[in-house]
């Protein structure tokens, strides 16, 4: 079950992560995407920390970590194909992460009330 923070992410647990990944809105608003910053694996962060950079056509844009924890893996196919965000937002990841509170997911928004903000 997909859930979504009000910066147009999409948050999946697997396990005792956490995958991240913009929205197709988001997607969408940014247009055709050129170049994207990974975090490194490893690395520990806080909520609400910049941590990714995405560069369009359009425009710069930077992801914040929905969650404070550890970044466990990233999806580095991006950086040789940034433009697959765009061809499918839901399965072109950008991160994993391990949160340290387990129930960090409990507070972001379902996929009724994600569709509810972009009208």
């Amino acid at each position: 079950m997909l859930k979504y923070t009000e910066d147009h992410e999409w948050l999946r647990a697997e396990g005792d992560e956490i995958v991240v990944g913009i929205t197709a809105h988001a997607s969408e608003q940014l247009g055709d995407v050129v170049f994207i910053e990974l975090p490194e694996e490893g690395r520990k962060v806080e909520a609400g920390e910049e941590i990714v950079v995405i560069e369009s056509v359009k425009a710069a844009s930077d992801i914040s970590a929905p969650v404070a924890g550890t970044i466990t893996a990233v999806n580095t196919a991006l950086a040789d194909a940034p433009g697959s965000v765009n061809d499918d937002a839901l399965t072109a990841w950008f991160f994993r992460i391990k949160p340290a509170d387990q129930g960090a997911m409990d507070g972001f928004m379902d996929e009724d009330a994600y569709r509810a903000l972009i009208g």
